[in-house]
């Protein structure tokens, strides 16, 4: 009789899982699922979605660790507005030149997140300033629905009380209904934001 393997860890994000933090990032990049056909740059949804934060704010940066590597992440700042200046003035330059901004209207879903890439303003909407953190996680298929990304959110919450911030907000691909049960159930719920496009905005307390 085979042994269960060990249970995966959550822990704080080192230099040395980027790779990882990367492939997890692609191969959750598309509604939850492998990115790699619509985006075939396999560094452009991680330099917006996952490598900002743990370069800017490792503190809030934690991982999956199966063992082997990291196969899932959470990654998030404690304040949007100042988050935004940094991505604008310290992250941005490092890829303008690999990721310049389209002159028109963009024409491929990679040009909608180079588009996304350069401008970082979208984030801070008004209607989610009680709301001054935000999250993004990802975790691959193999290590979902086991307790994991509860886990992680958990880790997160504390490590965002405990700097005093007291509310969260993530933004979801409204066309990713698999994902919304789990906000659901981690007591996140909606909040309006006028004409939000393609995107559902929840929230939450960072204490119970």
């Amino acid at each position: 009789m085979n042994a269960h393997p060990p249970r995966a860890v959550v822990r704080p994000y080192r230099p040395t899982d980027r790779a990882a933090l990367f492939d997890v990032c692609v191969r959750t990049g598309e509604l939850g699922g492998d990115s790699r056909q619509t985006y075939p740059d396999l560094d452009l949804l991680p330099n917006i979605f996952a490598a900002p934060y743990a370069e800017l704010e490792p503190d809030l940066s934690f991982v999956l660790d199966d063992g082997e590597r990291a196969v899932g992440y959470v990654v998030a700042t404690a304040d949007t507005p100042a988050f935004v200046r940094r991505f604008r003035d310290e992250w941005l330059p490092t890829l303008a030149d690999r990721y310049p901004r389209p002159t028109g209207a963009p024409a491929t879903p990679s040009e909608t997140m180079i588009d996304l890439m350069h401008t970082p303003e979208r984030m801070v909407l008004p209607e989610l300033a009680d709301y001054p953190a935000h999250l993004h996680i990802d975790l691959l298929p193999s290590h979902q629905r086991a307790g994991y990304g509860r886990e992680l959110i958990h880790t997160l919450l504390a490590a965002l009380a405990a700097k005093g911030v007291p509310r969260v907000h993530l933004g979801m691909v409204t066309a990713n209904t698999a994902a919304r049960p789990f906000y659901d159930r981690l007591g996140f719920h909606p909040v309006p934001v006028p004409d939000p496009g393609p995107i559902t905005y929840l929230g939450r307390r960072t204490t119970d």
